[in-house]
């Protein structure tokens, strides 16, 4: 008779847990639950609960899917829309729950370690999509989608984003551009602004208003867990127009170290404007304790507080919304971040929003079908805030010529990379915005910094 204790509890535990977060089979799962003293029966109950009984294959039929995101504001209603579109355009008028939380990345690993994941996600980061796919946590797509209606609507850059090993895992419900600092025009040119189109120009525009006692710039990089990620924003567009794709490859590969000349050269251009003298009110406390939504809405206040603020284009959405009577070009705009080095002229860095499915069902397959396609995509587009990276949506759909604009910035850079932080491993992009963190709040720090980043990059990229 097998006696079941406290050390068989504990290699169920354990056994539970990699059962969670790796692709161990079913045959392995029932070998050990048997060793730590289960019958075949109880074996068989546990494997179940942790959803390794059938094999879904996308036939069950569901009235309802959940989707979880971190979607706030402007950008939840907009995606609400489209949920809402698909409920109507189903059959069986599929509903759609949406869950939102600021705290994504916490969310979701304990809902996959409970085996309880949504049926549909998306992703806080590209580098925690990278490790869900390689655990086999999310559904191959390629395995129902049509892949060449797929193809004729997407390039190969966007493909390949959404990829892992060959398979395709997410669709892009918006891409952006993140070289858009924005501004209003009319209080700009009050203050003496003129549009810089060079790195100095920009210093000298700022100091030129933060001469008249007034603040240049807007800032805020408090984003919940993910807190600092504007920062990197900031210094992945700076190193990327310094010192081209090339070397920002190698940094995103780690083949040269973070405390390597280029990297400490663009943190320390940023700190040019988080730490500039009368640039940031409050800064840099304020920098670290403001939400990076609500920093955006300073320049186009009544009384404006600053006149600049950087962030992608996905900034237009939350302008619009807080001022509803601002026109675009005459209330609010944006200038093309400035050339730093000549040869690498419009170098844009930006990004997109990867949704996925996790579980398997006809509800699941009917919604990721309809996201990618232009219909979907048309939604967002027309309600501003948002670019499309599917090639089939009428450029006329959106709804200024500003965003038409940003649209063009993305699809006509010179050179466009995904911003670095979102192609580094989860650990390294962390360690990457807590630095920011640190510097903005005691620039002296920077050496420590960076030494940190790297000495978790050190562990990561081994791993």
């Amino acid at each position: 008779m097998t006696i079941f204790d406290r050390r068989n509890r504990q290699d169920l535990d354990q056994l539970v847990e990699e059962f969670a977060t790796t692709s161990m089979p079913r045959r392995a799962f029932m070998k050990r639950a048997l060793g730590a003293g289960l019958s075949i029966s109880a074996a068989s109950a546990l494997l179940a609960a942790c959803g390794g009984g059938s094999t879904p294959n996308g036939s069950t039929k569901v009235s309802t899917i959940d989707i979880l995101t971190e979607w706030s504001g402007e950008e939840l209603a907009s995606f609400k829309a489209i949920t809402d579109a698909f409920t109507k355009k189903t059959s069986n008028g599929i509903k759609v729950n949406i869950e939102s939380t600021r705290d994504l990345p916490a969310v979701l690993s304990t809902r996959v370690r409970g085996n309880n994941p949504p049926d549909v996600c998306g992703m806080p980061s590209l580098s925690t999509f990278q490790q869900l796919a390689h655990q086999k946590k999310l559904i191959a797509l390629d395995s129902y989608f049509d892949m060449a209606d797929f193809k004729s609507q997407y390039n190969q850059t966007w493909i390949d984003l959404s990829s892992v090993d060959g398979h395709l895992y997410a669709v892009l419900p918006k891409a952006n551009s993140k070289g858009t600092i924005w501004y209003n025009p009319t209080t700009f040119k009050a203050v003496g602004g003129t549009i810089p189109t060079t790195w100095d120009e920009l210093i000298s525009v700022s100091d030129k208003i933060a001469g008249q006692g007034k603040y240049p710039w807007a800032m805020g990089v408090e984003s919940a867990a993910s807190s600092g990620w504007p920062a990197a924003d900031w210094v992945d567009q700076i190193f990327l127009s310094q010192n081209g794709p090339d070397l920002y490859n190698q940094w995103v590969a780690h083949k040269i170290p973070w405390t390597h000349s280029s990297v400490k050269a663009a943190f320390q251009a940023f700190g040019q404007i988080a730490n500039g003298k009368h640039y940031i009110n409050g800064a840099p406390q304020s920098i670290l304790a403001t939400n990076f939504q609500d920093a955006s809405y300073q320049p186009f206040a009544p009384n404006p507080k600053s006149y600049m603020y950087y962030l992608g284009d996905f900034t237009q959405g939350f302008i619009t919304t807080q001022y509803k009577t601002l026109k675009a070009g005459t209330d609010y705009d944006f200038f093309e971040f400035p050339t730093i080095n000549p040869q690498y002229k419009g170098a844009v860095t930006g990004g997109a929003d990867l949704v996925v499915a996790m579980k398997d069902n006809d509800g699941t397959r009917q919604f990721m079908k309809f996201l990618y396609s232009a219909e979907a995509q048309s939604i967002w587009v027309k309600r501003g805030g948002a670019t499309s990276a599917n090639k089939n949506v009428d450029p006329s759909l959106y709804p200024d010529d500003i965003a038409r604009k940003a649209a063009k910035q993305l699809t006509s850079a010179s050179f466009f990379s995904v911003g670095a932080d979102d192609l580094m491993p989860a650990a390294v992009e962390n360690a990457y915005w807590k630095g920011l963190l640190t510097y903005i709040g005691d620039p002296k720090q920077l050496d420590s910094v960076l030494s940190g980043i790297e000495g978790t990059a050190q562990q990561s990229y081994t791993a």
